[in-house]
């Protein structure tokens, strides 16, 4: 089965209730998007879709691990998946213009000829959502063995050089005179 069909529901024939589908992502379903921040991914994606008359609410539970670099010292750090993202699909008879005009990101709409919902994007979108903004070490795993000794130790040097070119002076130095002023 082609990764584009595997990753679209034929809904048309779909009785009214709740129907819950799995996917198991990894590196390869990201090809047609690019390369990524991320490596190893090993994302569950659990989509329940509770379809009523009229639309449909989809449910994405994600879950797994991927592999990014450290912000701090460039190593491969094992960061967690876990995110839980939901949307409306409403079936219209102007589906573009309403998208148009929606602010609402958790509301797609969709013609009533439609007969399949592409997931592809959508779950795309919520794995990357899902990880953090900061990729680093804990407090307590800083220096640890996941990290690049090498590169910290580097940081930490020139942060001691740009403390003595700067003497002791502080961002907020200048705002001593302001203190006692009434």
């Amino acid at each position: 089965m082609s990764q584009r069909r595997e990753f679209e529901i034929a809904f048309v024939g779909l009785k009214p209730g709740v129907h819950v589908y799995e996917y198991r992502i990894e590196d390869k379903f990201f090809v047609p998007y690019g390369e990524q921040d991320f490596k190893n991914c090993i994302a569950d994606v659990k989509l329940s879709l509770d379809k009523k008359t009229g639309f449909m609410q989809l449910k994405f539970d994600i879950g797994g691990t991927v592999e990014a670099a450290c912000d701090k010292c460039g190593n491969n750090l094992p960061l967690q998946l876990w995110d839980e993202f939901n949307i409306i699909v409403k079936i219209v008879d102007e589906p573009e213009l309403m998208n148009e005009q929606e602010e609402d990101p958790d509301v797609y709409y969709i013609g009533r000829g439609e007969s399949h919902l592409h997931l592809s994007d959508w779950i795309y979108e919520f794995i990357n959502l899902s990880l953090p903004l900061q990729k680093m070490c804990s407090e307590a795993e800083m220096g640890g063995p996941k990290c690049n000794l090498e590169v910290l130790e580097k940081l930490r040097k020139m942060e001691e050089e740009t403390r003595k070119e700067n003497g002791t002076q502080t961002v907020w130095k200048g705002l001593d005179k302001f203190k006692n002023l009434e």
